[in-house]
């Protein structure tokens, strides 16, 4: 019988793959799995109750590693115990990752975890950024490989460089020092087309498989290079095809970290803008001290002060509600300044009776609203005089016109402060104009760009802990309010209302003939306080009236707000044609100016008639919008009447003049003037 020694068993396991797979999975895998995951080398574990893994379960413990990448914060962890993973399934000894940039316009590679194996620790394998290894893609198999997008497999170092019938290669290998041996790298590549001993344990590269790692579009992200299959021999056709497909598992690991930094670093960008749009709008301390004067009454600052004595200053600095006339529909900001329409933003939540009873910080207050119009632009319409006008609107709507009877306290407060914050940092230019720009907004919001603008700044705001007026809602209660503002705000945006105007008009004239139907007018309160979509809808009409409440003015107040709202459309039309090179349409074309009135009588007719006139018949207190409105109507109309009549006087004017030049041109040759044809052209000419 022939001795037994360990060449007879190699040579007979490699005879039968089968057998040595099956023996392995038997008796090793699941110690060697074991080792080669621990963190702690002194560990042991009892793998007497392992048992055999399947593809599947193996494909699981993968998935898992995946699945780690996604639930922790230290995305870098995750990447190396799946490379430590990767490395075992392939028979690797080794394993590095190599990552794909742009610096300074040059494409290159630079490690990420590299010299992996079954005994490192990840920080041994992290690469720090000023201690990386960088190179041009042109460089080594490496480079090679990020190049061409494709697979290599070097199955003799040695013989790299040199001609061969199987696999042709004209590069060297890039083999960068390890361990002590690394800041030299740092100065250059190190090209080392033999088998020298790469670090003191006397590790040499045998043979490499490096494989590409690309993104859905088909881009370079990374390199994945294994080093010395464990048996010696070279990497098969099997090695790459597994490597394949567990690629496809580093990719993952690699896209996901630099998302999660991206991300990362786009929070931090958001958070610096929003520090330094807070810085800008935000109330100041001696700003402060124009309505809440604390230095001067107490000599000390407002949140030194307790709530009394704050009120104690309210009382004395707020405007009178009846003598600002803030309960009027005919509220005119003209006779007011900016600070004093402040104070009557203030002012509207105490009459509203929720400063009190959710315990809004009387500081708090007067920073929102004095926030709020610093945050409006010093814009030729859309300023904070609009925006307090919608603001004031809406409170005259629910006061003046009884639509408080349908809505609590704590919604009112959310329809009061969307009319406020409606508008705030708008541009002077539409939705249509962002997109035609390409204004980074229109890449933000798909939709509604500037409404949505709106609603989060005045979000933002309000996550300020000094001016968050919803500081001492409960959660129900603060949700709630958001919900109302999302609602009420994105509601102002006219497109959105024209491409649902059918359904818009059916629905909230459902809701008015169906109020005619109750005859107590308790009962229909009642359910009308119960009914959350149809008290929605109401809202979001009486945003829409708010929004256009100017044309339902006193003619001396809507004619010159009109000219306002003309100004800011001509300055964007303007802007069509000088930055877009585009005509603008005629509301926004300054050389079409005198065709006003006509616009405004066909604005009131398909746009404001329909709200004002439901309004006043679902709540006979709203009627004097309507009466104002058919008033201006007959204005702008006669206005309309007015330059129609100039025109056709300018138009009989020109027609009289050609006929008599025609008449002249006749004439001429039976005086013995010049010749007929002469005078034909002179005419002409």
């Amino acid at each position: 019988m022939a001795a037994v020694n360990q060449d007879v068993v190699e040579k007979f396991l490699d005879s039968n793959p089968a057998f040595a797979k099956e023996y392995y999975d038997s008796h090793f895998r699941a110690q060697v799995i074991s080792n080669m995951l621990s963190t702690s080398k002194n560990t042991n574990v009892d793998t007497t109750n392992y048992h055999n893994l399947s593809s599947t379960e193996e494909s699981e413990m993968v998935f898992d590693m995946v699945r780690d990448l996604q639930e922790n914060l230290q995305m870098e962890k995750a990447m190396f115990n799946l490379m430590r993973h990767l490395c075992f399934v392939m028979r690797a000894d080794r394993m590095s990752l190599f990552m794909y940039r742009q610096r300074n316009g040059t494409a290159e590679l630079a490690t990420r975890i590299f010299n992996v194996s079954k005994d490192a620790t990840l920080e041994d394998c992290l690469v720090p950024p000023d201690s990386e290894i960088v190179y041009p893609l042109d460089t080594g198999i490496v480079g090679h490989v990020a190049s061409v997008k494709k697979m290599v497999n070097v199955p003799d170092v040695t013989q790299v460089g040199k001609p061969s019938k199987e696999r042709p290669t004209s590069f060297f290998i890039i083999i960068p020092l390890v361990g002590a041996e690394l800041k030299p790298v740092l100065k250059g590549s190190i090209l080392k087309p033999d088998c020298q001993p790469l670090d003191v344990t006397g590790w040499t590269i045998k043979n490499v498989l490096s494989m590409p790692i690309v993104n859905k579009k088909e881009e370079i992200v990374g390199v994945a290079t294994f080093y010395n299959r464990k048996d010696g021999k070279p990497f098969d056709e099997m090695d790459e095809t597994l490597m394949e497909s567990l690629t496809q598992f580093l990719g993952w690991s690699v896209l996901n970290p630099d998302t999660y930094e991206k991300m990362n670093k786009l929070e931090n960008r958001k958070d610096i803008f929003q520090d330094m749009v807070l810085y800008h709008v935000k109330c100041r301390k001696d700003e402060i001290q124009n309505i809440l004067n604390t230095r001067e009454v107490y000599g000390k600052e407002p949140d030194e002060c307790d709530e009394e004595e704050l009120e104690a200053i309210l009382v004395k600095t707020l405007i009178d509600s009846e003598q600002s006339e803030i309960f009027e529909f005919h509220f005119c900001d003209f006779e007011h300044s900016e600070m004093d329409l402040v104070k009557c933003g203030i002012s509207m939540y105490y009459e509203l009776g929720v400063v009190d009873k959710f315990h809004i910080p009387r500081e708090a207050l007067v920073r929102f609203v004095y926030s709020l119009s610093k945050g409006y632009r010093r814009i030729t319409y859309h300023n904070w005089r609009h925006g307090f006008n919608v603001g004031q609107t809406m409170f005259t709507l629910l006061m003046t016109g009884d639509l408080k009877r349908y809505y609590t306290d704590l919604e009112a407060m959310a329809m009061l402060t969307a009319g406020l914050c409606h508008d705030i940092d708008h541009r002077g230019t539409n939705n249509l104009y962002q997109m035609k720009s390409g204004n980074p907004l229109a890449k933000l919001h798909g939709s509604s760009i500037l409404e949505r603008h709106h609603l989060e700044f005045g979000k933002t705001l309000l996550r300020d802990d000094a001016l968050n007026i919803y500081q001492n809602l409960n959660r129900r209660q603060h949700e709630l309010v958001i919900h109302l503002m999302d609602i009420a705000i994105i509601a102002t945006d006219l497109a959105l209302y024209f491409k649902t105007l059918l359904g818009c008009q059916a629905m909230f004239q459902k809701i008015v003939d169906q109020s005619k139907t109750y005859e107590s007018w308790d009962d229909w309160t009642k359910y009308m306080m119960l009914e959350t979509t149809r008290k929605e809808i109401v809202m979001a009409m009486m945003m829409t009236a708010c929004d256009l409440s100017a044309i339902a003015k006193p003619w001396e107040i809507q004619s010159k707000v009109a000219l306002s709202v003309a100004a800011e459309f001509w300055e964007q039309g303007d802007l069509e044609r000088t930055v877009l090179e585009q005509q603008p349409i005629p509301m926004m074309d300054r050389n079409k100016a005198a065709d006003l009135p006509k616009l405004q009588c066909g604005f009131i007719d398909f746009v404001c008639a329909f709200v004002y006139k439901e309004f006043s018949r679902f709540h006979v207190e709203i009627t004097p919008m309507l009466e104002r409105l058919l008033n201006n109507r007959k204005e702008w109309n006669a206005l309309k009447e007015e330059h129609e009549a100039k025109l056709a006087m300018l138009e009989e004017a020109k027609k009289a003049k050609e006929e008599a030049a025609s008449a002249n041109s006749v004439a001429q040759p039976a005086s013995g003037g010049a010749p007929a044809s002469q005078s034909k052209t002179c005419v002409l000419s």
